[in-house]
């Protein structure tokens, strides 16, 4: 390893390589093509980077003069590459190397002006890069080594063309490194077309997968999600966390929300500019922010420092997915929480992704409020503070504080100030509370108030209500039920603001025209208002529309129905199949009367109907006109026409060549035209009418 990578190696804290980084700095594998699989978080980038050092560098522990790129890391997005560039960055900072990125959504005149500046490595998108191949931007000629970092994420997402067009453009003389992880066919054949006697490296199946990863499958009531969102991110404390969601907008209202709470969070989602999504993350490196909510955008290859949970807001739709967004945390060895919120409707969907994705996960409830605050008060006396010596210059404040207030005081003021700092957790339900059914408050005292012009005149609750509002100066609050009935309109309004309303109306009674309004001395005696849903009108009832009559007999029962006995009820019971009279005991009612007794029709049946005779079909001597083309007025003078011509010039009988011999049926129409053509006739086959046929 060179000198120079192995003391930014140092500085950063690596004490060993993982074991994908030990795999691909072995001597033996120096100059060959690599196909590597490894776990989310095992150091992949770091790997390559090191993997690369021997090709770039070769003897040297430096890097010349920066011209034309020596290397291309190609990456699936945009925050992937930009992250490729920090890793690198750091890693190849002793060694001087120049690194450019060309990613979509940056500005391209910049991006150009730095590959014209020069660059010894340069960290792209499939796209972006294509764009300035084919615009002649970047000299691909010199290139010695090309990375695909997540080859299996870019094939998803569609960039197989793209990949295949940029390899082709590369140099043959190259080293090509796949980093994926997970190998698939299309991965597989990918790496035969483009990698020469590739050496195949598999870590991931060697240690467990997540192992440094803690899965709490958490247990919510359904309308509890968002506050355990808020309980979890209470309860850990974590320097940085994550909460996925799976739409922007899921991703905007917990933003708002958290926010509210006073947490620093900032959002991550595709609807962002690269510019806003790398101002996000450097709020998260830098401490600015502690919680990022984010959809699935980030869910492969950010790495941020500290990131010790990972939230599911919303569960992902596959367990790949739940892989990538958990893998965001216990990397490089550290410990992580991966926690998933699962509502009841929730809960069997989080099982079978825990059991298709192999994972074992603890099976608990949010964190109530009472274990937030006792989870506080640990860390307050975890602090280390607890242990420093009191300074020189705090000595006199101390002696006040101890003169003036006695020892419980002092100790309950620093909890309440501790507390104060912290956002307050949240009351979580039972897990299997269910939804508390908003019942409707009674009315109270009321006087009833009536309205001329009802359902004849159009009234309808929807003006009623508006009316009485806007003439009476009182909210809709103030009125109850709406009554309205065929010539007359009844309104409830609230015995508190009667006093208001008539004041307001001030001796004025007609409220629109024809609205005349009259109090009443009493409730008005009226039917019930007809049911919602099954048994009433269809959509609830409006104004005091009543249910349609039962269509059977004019005294309400309904022939061949058992009704039961005592009630009154005048619609009869439901029809039973058992109750179905038989032919024999039908009543007389059900038979036919004898054909002599039946009534005489007013009209003959259409057999008894005279037909009007046929039209004669008569050959025309040779020569003669056709009536059918002739257009004429009725009532106008035969033979002369009326309107205009059609245009269309009349055919001309066919001449007589003598008689063809007779083709199919003897009695044809064909035949018999040709017969009377035989005799100085018009051979042309004629309609019923009489006329010439249009088809020949």
């Amino acid at each position: 390893m060179k000198h120079a990578l192995a003391a930014a190696l140092q500085e950063r804290g690596y004490e060993t390589l993982t074991q994908v980084q030990e795999a691909v700095t072995q001597p033996d594998v120096a100059d060959r093509d690599l196909l590597v699989s490894a776990q989310t978080g095992s150091g992949k980038t770091v790997g390559f980077g090191l993997a690369l050092a021997p090709t770039l560098l070769g003897d040297a522990e430096e890097f010349g003069e920066a011209a034309a790129p020596l290397a291309l890391v190609i990456a699936p997005t945009r925050e992937l590459a930009m992250q490729v560039k920090h890793e690198l960055g750091w890693l190849y900072r002793g060694a001087g190397a120049r690194i450019a990125s060309c990613v979509g959504g940056m500005d391209m005149r910049d991006e150009r002006r730095a590959l014209e500046r020069g660059a010894h490595i340069v960290a792209a998108t499939p796209g972006r890069l294509r764009d300035h191949i084919m615009r002649g931007s970047i000299d691909l000629s010199q290139v010695r080594g090309v990375v695909l970092d997540e080859a299996d994420e870019m094939l998803d997402l569609g960039f197989r063309e793209d990949l295949e067009f940029i390899l082709g453009e590369a140099p043959e003389e190259r080293r090509t490194l796949l980093f994926s992880a997970t190998v698939p066919p299309a991965i597989a054949n990918l790496a035969e077309t483009f990698q020469k006697d590739a050496l195949r490296i598999k870590t991931a199946g060697e240690t467990k997968q997540h192992s440094d990863i803690e899965y709490r499958l958490m247990s919510v009531a359904q309308a509890d999600t968002e506050n355990a969102i808020i309980n979890v991110l209470r309860y850990y404390e974590a320097p940085s966390s994550i909460v996925f969601a799976n739409t922007r907008a899921a991703v905007n209202r917990l933003a708002a929300r958290l926010t509210n709470r006073g947490l620093p969070v900032v959002t991550l989602s595709g609807e962002l500019s690269q510019t806003e999504r790398s101002h996000a993350l450097q709020a998260m490196r830098d401490g600015r922010a502690r919680v990022c909510v984010a959809t699935d955008v980030a869910a492969r290859g950010i790495d941020l420092p500290g990131l010790e949970l990972v939230v599911h807001a919303e569960l992902p739709s596959n367990h790949e997915t739940l892989l990538h967004r958990s893998g965001r945390t216990g990397r490089a060895g550290r410990k992580g929480v991966s926690a998933l919120i699962a509502p009841p409707k929730a809960r069997s969907k989080a099982l079978r992704l825990l059991k298709w994705a192999k994972l074992s996960a603890e099976h608990c409830e949010a964190p109530s409020a009472d274990d937030i605050l006792a989870r506080d008060e640990e860390r307050m006396l975890a602090d280390p503070v607890w242990q420093e010596p009191v300074a020189e210059n705090e000595q006199a404040g101390v002696q006040t504080l101890l003169d003036t207030f006695t020892p419980e005081q002092i100790a309950a003021t620093y909890l309440r100030l501790f507390r104060s700092r912290h956002s307050a957790p949240e009351e979580l339900r039972p897990v299997d509370a269910q939804e508390p059914r908003k019942e409707r408050k009674p009315f109270g005292p009321s006087v009833w108030f009536s309205l001329s012009g009802g359902r004849a005149t159009g009234a309808d609750p929807r003006r009623v209500l508006p009316m009485l509002c806007k003439a009476g100066g009182i909210d809709r609050d103030a009125i109850g039920a709406i009554r309205i009935q065929e010539n007359e309109t009844f309104a409830e309004i609230s015995q508190d603001a009667v006093e208001g309303f008539l004041k307001a109306l001030d001796g004025k009674t007609e409220l629109e025209p024809g609205a005349v309004l009259t109090r009443l001395d009493q409730a008005p005696d009226l039917p019930p208002p007809p049911r919602r849903g099954p048994g009433g009108p269809k959509g609830g009832f409006k104004g005091d529309r009543a249910p349609k009559p039962h269509r059977g007999k004019s005294d309400g029962a309904k022939p061949y129905h058992k009704k039961s006995e005592g009630s009154d009820d005048s619609r009869p019971p439901r029809k039973d199949w058992k109750d179905k009279p038989r032919r024999d005991d039908r009543p007389e009612r059900f038979e036919r009367p004898d054909r002599a007794e039946r009534p005489e029709r007013s009209k003959p049946r259409p057999a008894e109907r005279p037909r009007k005779p046929a039209p004669a079909v008569t050959a025309k001597p040779k020569g003669a006109s056709d009536p059918s083309k002739r257009m004429t007025r009725p009532g106008s003078p035969a033979g002369k026409p009326s309107g205009k011509p059609s245009g269309k010039p009349a055919a001309k009988p066919y001449a007589a060549k003598g008689p063809k011999p007779p083709v199919g049926k003897p009695n044809s129409k064909k035949n018999k035209a040709r017969a009377a053509a035989a005799k100085g006739g018009d051979a042309r086959p004629r309609h019923k009418s009489g006329g010439p046929s249009k088809h020949r």
